[in-house]
């Protein structure tokens, strides 16, 4: 009889600079975060004032990363699925181009899953990741390498489900189970 064994590496996380933080985003934060996701030049930029809501309502299940001198210079912003409670849903993920190549998103993911599976039970982070976007696949696989995931890959929102004929389909990425 053959058994078949699947082998969980488990990589460590990104460190973070001496002196440097991840925690909740602040209601202070929201302006920030919304100039973050504007000079990405790659997300979808949502309304400042849903950038404020998010720093309020959702700061639970989001964080952010601050230099020694207390500056936000990264953010993932995520909330709890409704139908699905045990599902962190990731929205979006920025870094300041002047600290990119440092594992900050990285770092950020893994500090808000472990927060998330600490305060709420969480074993799966799901997210969305356009055709090509070759740096959220590897920033997203890398985080299920680490945490021992797999990932499921189907299509959430087709490109004719968006209005228009500019945006690309939108790939959902389950990745379970986690492990921490």
């Amino acid at each position: 009889m053959t058994t078949a064994h699947t082998t969980r590496i488990q990589v460590e996380t990104p460190t973070l600079p001496q002196g440097w933080t991840i925690g909740r985003p602040e209601l202070a934060d929201g302006a920030r975060l919304w100039r973050l996701a504007r000079d990405s030049e790659v997300l979808d930029v949502n309304s400042s004032y849903s950038y404020l809501l998010w720093c309020r309502d959702f700061a639970d299940t989001s964080a952010v990363v601050r230099t020694a001198d207390g500056e936000a210079v990264g953010f993932v912003t995520g909330y709890l699925r409704p139908d699905a409670p045990g599902t962190l849903l990731v929205w979006q993920v920025a870094v300041d181009a002047a600290y990119r190549g440092l594992g900050l998103a990285g770092a950020l993911l893994d500090a808000l899953a472990r927060r998330a599976a600490g305060a709420h039970g969480i074993d799966a982070v799901e997210t969305t990741i356009t055709p090509g976007n070759t740096a959220s696949e590897r920033l997203f696989g890398a985080f299920a390498r680490r945490h021992g995931a797999q990932v499921a890959r189907t299509v959430l929102f087709p490109a004719a489900a968006f209005p228009g004929d500019a945006h690309e389909p939108e790939v959902l990425h389950r990745i379970a189970p986690l492990t921490f």
